[in-house]
């Protein structure tokens, strides 16, 4: 009698230990916070766009902007999701831990290049490795390298009448626009296409996948 009474709170005692394990699997708010630091130069609607994006989320936030231009919009339009921004110099990035101390400070996932005109040193990228994304307004490799960013890249792609352009979001390494490529996505261009109009059209495709794009990489690390 007393076994089977063993038995009876030896099993209850399990099922109880497994719909604990159970809830917190399944319940965001027991879940770890997977970290993004954005990096931007200029006026930030891809940042702002992320920082929207993720506001709800329970599992993955932006945590931090980092800049290297204290002018630059995009501070101001990250104001209002009270995301703290840290301005650094271009020798001060390549010739000093500042910034990997910050970015160890906030205990950073993932860095998200959103219109950031510098290029990441190689100690950056060594410490965040495949953890480095960047979105590009063209299709990879045609229209990257260096100089080739925003309306120069429009201007390049109707220049040469090619028939499409695109979007293409890769992953950073110690060359301009040389990463894996994780994602692209295309669209055509009309015969009286211009650099204004594919720029307006490049800038839909973005709002549009790059959140997503990122979430995905960020939900596998």
């Amino acid at each position: 009698m007393q076994i089977n009474t063993l038995i009876q709170y030896l099993t209850s005692f399990i099922l109880f230990c497994f719909n604990i394990c159970l809830f917190i699997s399944i319940n965001p708010y027991f879940c770890i916070m997977k970290k993004i630091a954005v990096f931007a130069s200029g006026s930030g609607t891809n940042a702002e766009n992320l920082c929207a994006y993720f506001r709800e989320n329970k599992t993955v936030s932006v945590v931090l902007l980092a800049t290297n231009n204290k002018n630059a919009f995009v501070v101001e339009r990250l104001k209002k999701f009270n995301i703290p921004s840290f301005c650094f110099s271009k020798s001060e990035m390549n010739n000093s831990e500042i910034v990997q101390k910050k970015l160890s400070e906030y205990s950073i996932d993932l860095i998200v290049l959103c219109g950031f005109l510098l290029k990441i040193p190689e100690n950056i990228i060594s410490l965040f490795s495949d953890r480095i994304i960047n979105i590009h307004p063209s299709l990879l490799p045609k229209f990257g390298g260096r100089g080739m960013y925003g309306k120069n890249v429009h201007k390049a792609v109707v220049g040469a009448k090619e028939t499409h352009s695109g979007i293409t979001i890769h992953y950073v390494n110690n060359n301009y626009d040389e990463g894996d490529i994780i994602f692209q996505e295309k669209l055509p261009l009309t015969k009286s296409e211009t650099p204004k109009s594919l720029s307006e059209k490049i800038h839909v495709l973005e709002m549009k996948r790059f959140p997503s794009v990122i979430l995905e990489v960020i939900n596998s690390l």
